[in-house]
């Protein structure tokens, strides 16, 4: 008897988490359920969406493609890839069934996909857009050795100034697409002499041919693709303009397209981070059982959230591992979630 389900949780914030065009103090996802047992996660992005009542509607009509099913099984996943619905519904429904399929057989979920375990695992965790001097002092003070800094705004020269002169953290930029050409090739240079290697999305994804040029001889600055990259076919379309993609599984519609853009990318040299949406380590559980196949990792959703709704995904500080108890995925904390279910 397979019974299917979806619900709302509604999950405050431990600050306010604004990017380039968005922001959000309270996170609203939706969970997938199969046997009241495991478990997927689809969470919209603060900038682009879609709604969360989109979602909803995508989600009821891919659990009743899989009500229609003889059986659920690891095959069940190409055909959930094949679902014309939203990419982070995709996402959810393919989480729930490969945390089922791992439960069911009593294999880790990595197994059941051929992925290696997932180890060294160093997250980088994200300071939002906020006042230039908050944004300075969260970034020094952060207890996280690995930071991510948000930028594409009009505090970005001063706050550039304050960068170079932190010296105990690794500090990643990510403009999320909210510089132009000629702002871009001023910061890549500027970051780059501040000792920054990792810069996602300087510009939008219309001047990505313009990449290699904005970067100068700044060759130990990667630059890392995020918007207009959700599928193989993207990757495609922009990887002789780029460094590196970032994958996130509410894009790119779950495991299964993301482990082929991981591997595309990693046969033509290029470096792959894993990110994610602000969500829980159910949502997070995904791009940790395809680490094997990443260089860097910006999974620190569940690390904004006031409360973590499950367990079986472990940080601290920057290190990320799995409990040995992960088969079947993450396990909801009942008394937490019913916190935070919502109509």
């Amino acid at each position: 008897m397979i019974e299917l389900d979806t619900f709302k949780v509604s999950i405050p914030l431990k600050k306010k988490f604004a990017v380039v065009g968005g922001d959000a103090t309270i996170k609203t996802n939706l969970l997938t359920v199969l046997n009241n047992r495991y478990y997927g996660e689809a969470a919209p992005s603060v900038k682009y969406g879609p709604t969360v009542d989109e979602i909803q509607t995508d989600i009821e009509k891919g659990l009743e493609y899989l009500r229609n099913l003889d059986k659920i099984d690891v095959d069940t996943l190409q055909q959930i890839d094949g679902f014309d619905i939203q990419p982070a519904a995709r996402a959810a429904l393919m989480g729930m069934v490969l945390n089922y399929v791992s439960g069911e057989t009593r294999r880790y979920p990595w197994e059941v996909l051929k992925l290696s375990s997932p180890v060294g695992i160093r997250s980088s965790f994200t300071v939002a857009i906020s006042d230039t001097a908050a944004m300075i002092e969260d970034t020094k003070n952060s207890p996280y050795p690995i930071v991510k800094v948000k930028m594409g705004h009009e505090q970005d020269v001063m706050l550039q100034d304050a960068l170079g002169r932190i010296k105990d953290k690794e500090i990643r930029v990510d403009a999320n697409g909210g510089w132009s050409c000629a702002k871009a090739e001023e910061m890549i240079h500027q970051l780059a002499n501040a000792g920054v290697t990792i810069i996602e999305q300087p510009t939008s994804e219309d001047f990505v041919k313009e990449w290699p040029h904005l970067k100068g001889k700044a060759v130990q600055v990667e630059l890392i693709m995020d918007e207009g990259l959700s599928s193989p076919e993207d990757y495609d379309q922009y990887s002789g303009h780029i460094d590196g993609i970032n994958i996130k599984m509410e894009k790119c519609g779950g495991i299964l397209p993301s482990m082929q853009m991981a591997e595309r990318a990693r046969n033509d040299g290029k470096k792959v981070l894993l990110g994610c949406m602000v969500e829980s380590s159910v949502g997070i559980a995904q791009s940790v059982y395809m680490s094997s196949l990443a260089d860097y990792f910006d999974l620190d959703g569940p690390l904004l959230l006031e409360d973590d709704i499950a367990r079986g995904i472990n940080y601290d500080k920057e290190s990320i591992r799995v409990d040995r108890e992960i088969i079947g995925g993450p396990k909801l904390k009942r008394d937490v979630v019913e916190k935070y279910i919502s109509d």
